[in-house]
C-alpha cells in the first residue's frame, strides 16, 4: 500500500510494499525485460532476458518445475530427468516408501542405479509452457455497473473457454489467474508429468539437521535436499507409472557451479511461490494478529504435543506421522512468528499510514472519490462484521479437519450423495466405493487410531469452549454438552467405538454393502455432518457475502494505488504461478549489537551435535568425513560450506527453488525464511527479509562423498570458472607488504 505521494515520495519509497526494490518483489518472468532487466543487469546478471524467459527457446524457466501442483519447486540438474528439490518437499515419498524395517527417514536413500529407484506415489512434475495476458478477454463486458455476482460467473465462463482453446488437441493443462485483487488475469500452459521417482534424500539428521528448533532460524546447517527424476512415455510424452518409461529429456537443466558464492553476489531465484498478501490492509492485519493467528497457534500447540507423545513411544508411529508432523509444525511456527514480527515491525501502524493517505488522494477529486471512495468502507465494514465468523472458519479447519476420523468422513461425502439419490446409479456408485477405498487406504497406512482418538478429543473441547454458541453445531449442544454433558473424551470414546470410519476392518465391510442407513446412524459421519452442514448453512452464507464486499474493496483499492503512482513498478501477489526474485547474497543484523554472517560450514553442525537429541544427532560418517577435512572438490579452503543467505523475495511454494548466479548457474537449493522476517508475506521488510539456501557443494558433497553415490554427479554439468587476478592473491597480508 502506500504513503502519501502527493506530500512526501521519499517516506512513500520506503513503506509501500508494491513498489520495486531490487531485492523485494516476486516478477512474473514474461515482464523481466520491461520491468527489470536494467536493474538485474546492475546486480550482475550477465544472461539476456530471453534466456532467462522464451516460449520458442530453451530457457531458464524449462528448467524449473512446479513440484505436485505447487506445493514445492524443484529443478531439473541433468540431461537425463534428474531434478533437484528440498528433503522436506519429498518427505512424504520418503516417509510413503519407509517401514520399520527400510527407515529411510532415519537412514537416507540413494538409487545406486535406475532399477532401484522408488516410485514417489502422487507426485508430479509440471513444466511451463506460456504464459499470456488475457485480461482483455476475461473482462470484456464487465463495468463498474456490473453485479458482483455476475462478475464471478462471467469471468469463470471466460475462464474456462481460454483454457480450453489453450488445451484442445494437446496433452497441456492450464489455468487462468486473478492478479492484482481481480484486476488483471493471465493464463498459464503447462505440460504435467505423471511418473516421478525417488533418486536421493539424505538421512533426516542431514536433511532436517536442527529440527524444529531450528526451523525458520539462521544459522543453519541442514541439508534439505533430496532428489527426484521424471519419467515420460516412449514417445516423450506424460504417462503413468510404467516399467517402459523412460527418463525425460528437459529441454533445458541448470549447469552447476561450482565457484561458491561471496557476499554481494547476484542472486536470482525462480519458482512457484503459493501465496502472499502484500496488499492486506490494517484491518486484515488487525484481524490476524487479534483473532485468527492466536487460535490457530493454540490449536497447532496442542496437536503436535498429542502426536509427539505417540511418536516417541513407538518406531512405528513415529514413521506413521513424521509427515504429518511435519506439515502441522511447519505453520505452527509460521503463525506463531508472523504475529510476533506482525507486532514488532508496526505493519499495522504502517497499512494505516498508507490508507490514510490514500484516502485523502481519493477525496481530493471527485472522480476519483466516485471510481474508488467506497473500497475502505467496503473493506472495513466487511472485516468490522466478519470476526466471530472468521473464527468460527478457523476453528472448522484446524479442528474438524484436523481430526482424522473426520476428514475421514469428509472423504465418504462422495459417496453419501451417490446413496442418497432415490435411484441410485450402479456406475456411480462402483466409482465412489473405489475412489474412497482408494482414499482409505493412505488413510490407514499412515494411521494410529489412539493417537486420533486423543486429538479429535482435544479439538472438540477446543471447539466448544472457545466460540460463540451460535456457531455450534447440533452435535455439540445435543449429543456433546448434552447427552454426554461434557465429557469430550467419553464422547469420542464412543465414536471410536462404535463408527465404521475408527476401523479399517469395519469401513472396508462396510464399502462391500453400502448403505445409506449405515452413514446416517454412524456417529463419526453424524459427528462431521453437522460440524460441515453447520458450517455451510449458518457462517458459509454470512461470510460469503462479506467476502463478496472485501474482494470488491480490495479489488477497488489496488486498482486506484496503481493509478496514484503511475511511474512505480508493481508486483503481484504470489499465486503458485512462476516469478522471478533478484537480489544479493547478504549478511544481516537481526537486532541491536546482533550480527549473523552470510554462511555457515560443517564446522557449525558438529558444534551444535547433541546425541541426547534427535533433532541434533550427527551421523558418525560425517563427523569421520570433518575430522580428515575429506571434502574432495567441494570444500575450499579446509571448510565445507553448508548453507547461506539471500536477501530474495521467497514464500511457501518457493521450497525446493533454484538459486541461480548471474550467469545461470545453480549455486543453492532455497528451502526456508528467517524468523525475524515473519511478517514478510504481508510486508516485506527489506532490512531483515533473507532466504535461507543449502549450497549446492554441501549437496554434491552429501551425495558423493557421504553416500557415495557419484554417478548421479556424474551425470550434472559441473562448472568451475578460473579464478580472477585479484582473487589469485587472497591470503597476501591486508596492507599489501610481503615478507
Amino acid at each position: 500500500m502506500l504513503k502519501r505521494v502527493i506530500l512526501c515520495l521519499t517516506v512513500c519509497a520506503l513503506l509501500f510494499p508494491g513498489v520495486s526494490r531490487a531485492d523485494e518483489g516476486m516478477w512474473l518472468p514474461m515482464f523481466v525485460q520491461r520491468l527489470n532487466y536494467q536493474d538485474m543487469q546492475k546486480k550482475g546478471l550477465q544472461l539476456t532476458a530471453e534466456e532467462i524467459y522464451s516460449i520458442n527457446n530453451s530457457s531458464l524457466k524449462d528448467a524449473i518445475v512446479m513440484l505436485s501442483g505447487g506445493s514445492c519447486t524443484a529443478e531439473m540438474i541433468s540431461g537425463q530427468g534428474l531434478m533437484l528439490t528440498n528433503h522436506h518437499c519429498a518427505f512424504g515419498a520418503i516417509q510413503d516408501n519407509s517401514s520399520v524395517d527400510h527407515d529411510y527417514l532415519t537412514d537416507g536413500f540413494f538409487a545406486m542405479n535406475r532399477k532401484q529407484e522408488l516410485p514417489a506415489n502422487g507426485m508430479t512434475a509440471g513444466f511451463l509452457i506460456r504464459m499470456e495476458d488475457v485480461t482483455k478477454q476475461v473482462l470484456e463486458g464487465i463495468n463498474a455497473n456490473t453485479s458482483e455476482d455476475d462478475r464471478a460467473k462471467m469471468i469463470a465462463q471466460k475462464s474456462k473457454d481460454i483454457r480450453e482453446a489453450a488445451t484442445k488437441d494437446t496433452d497441456y493443462n492450464a489455468t487462468v489467474k486473478s492478479f492484482f485483487e481481480g484486476n488483471e488475469y493471465y493464463l498459464f500452459v503447462y505440460e504435467t508429468f505423471r511418473d516421478v521417482r525417488l533418486v536421493a534424500a539424505p538421512p533426516s539428521s542431514i536433511g532436517k539437521y536442527g529440527g524444529d528448533t531450528d526451523n525458520w532460524m539462521w544459522p543453519r546447517h541442514t541439508g534439505d535436499f533430496s532428489m527426484l527424476r521424471v519419467y515420460a512415455g516412449p514417445d516423450g510424452k506424460p504417462a503413468d507409472y510404467s516399467a517402459d518409461n523412460v527418463p525425460l529429456k528437459p529441454r533445458h537443466h541448470l549447469p552447476i557451479s561450482m565457484n561458491g558464492v561471496k557476499e554481494g553476489d547476484y542472486a536470482m531465484v525462480m519458482g512457484y511461490p503459493g501465496s502472499t498478501d502484500r496488499y492486506l490492509t490494517s484491518y486484515g492485519v488487525k484481524e490476524a494478529i487479534e483473532l485468527t493467528q492466536p487460535a490457530t497457534v493454540k490449536i497447532r500447540e496442542q496437536r503436535l504435543a498429542l502426536m509427539k507423545e505417540d511418536m516417541n513411544a513407538s518406531d512405528e508411529t513415529r514413521i506413521k506421522y513424521a509427515s504429518k508432523y511435519a506439515g502441522v509444525s511447519n505453520y505452527y511456527k509460521y503463525f506463531k512468528g508472523q504475529t510476533r514480527g506482525l507486532k514488532r515491525l508496526k505493519v499495522y501502524d504502517k497499512k494505516k499510514a498508507e490508507e490514510d493517505a490514500f484516502q485523502s488522494w481519493v477525496n481530493a477529486d471527485n472522480k476519483r472519490k466516485e471510481m474508488y471512495g467506497e473500497a475502505i468502507d467496503l473493506i472495513a465494514n466487511s472485516y468490522k462484521e466478519m470476526g466471530d465468523y472468521s473464527l468460527a472458519r478457523t476453528y472448522l479447519n484446524e479442528c474438524v479437519f484436523g481430526s482424522e476420523i473426520m476428514l475421514l468422513c469428509y472423504r465418504a461425502s462422495s459417496l453419501k450423495r451417490v446413496l442418497s439419490k432415490d435411484d441410485v446409479d450402479p456406475l456411480k456408485l462402483d466409482g465412489a466405493v473405489k475412489a474412497l477405498k482408494a482414499q482409505a487406504a493412505k488413510h490407514w497406512k499412515n494411521y494410529n487410531m489412539p493417537t486420533d482418538r486423543k486429538v479429535t478429543a482435544a479439538l472438540l473441547r477446543f471447539y466448544g469452549e472457545d466460540l460463540v454458541a451460535k456457531m455450534q453445531p447440533e452435535v455439540m449442544n445435543k449429543q456433546i454438552k448434552g447427552k454426554f454433558k461434557g465429557d469430550y473424551k467419553k464422547w469420542t470414546d464412543y465414536v471410536f467405538a462404535k463408527s465404521v470410519f475408527a476401523s479399517e476392518e469395519r469401513l472396508n465391510a462396510f464399502l462391500e454393502k453400502p448403505s445409506k442407513k449405515v452413514l446416517d446412524k454412524d456417529p463419526a459421519y453424524q459427528m462431521f455432518a453437522s460440524f460441515f452442514n453447520h458450517y455451510l448453512s449458518n457462517i458459509r452464507p454470512t461470510l460469503s457475502g462479506y467476502y463478496t464486499n472485501l474482494d470488491k474493496g480490495n479489488r477497488l483499492y489496488v486498482a486506484g494505488l496503481r493509478e496514484m503512482n503511475p511511474n512505480k513498478k508493481y508486483y503481484p501477489n504470489a499465486n503458485s504461478s512462476m516469478r522471478l526474485t533478484y537480489g544479493q547474497v547478504l549478511d544481516y543484523y537481526p537486532a541491536d549489537a546482533v550480527y549473523y554472517n552470510y554462511f555457515t560450514t560443517l564446522a557449525g553442525v558438529m558444534e551444535k551435535e547433541d546425541p541426547n537429541n534427535d533433532e541434533f544427532v550427527v551421523p558418525q560418517k560425517l563427523k569421520d568425513l570433518y575430522a580428515a577435512k575429506d571434502y574432495g572438490q567441494y570444500g575450499v579452503n579446509g571448510e565445507m560450506p553448508v548453507c547461506f543467505i539471500t536477501n530474495n523475495d521467497i514464500t511457501g511454494g518457493n521450497s525446493g527453488s533454484p538459486v541461480i548466479n548471474g550467469k545461470g548457474q545453480l549455486i543453492g537449493c532455497a528451502f526456508d525464511g528467517n524468523w525475524e522476517a515473519m511478517s514478510g508475506d504481508i510486508a516485506f521488510e527489506q532490512k531483515l527479509q533473507r532466504c535461507i539456501v543449502v549450497d549446492i557443494r554441501y549437496v554434491l558433497f552429501v551425495v558423493d562423498k557421504f553416500a557415495g553415490a557419484g554417478h548421479l554427479v556424474e551425470e550434472m554439468t559441473l562448472v568451475k570458472d578460473p579464478p580472477k587476478k585479484e582473487e589469485a592473491s587472497m591470503d597476501a597480508p591486508v596492507d599489501g607488504t610481503t615478507n
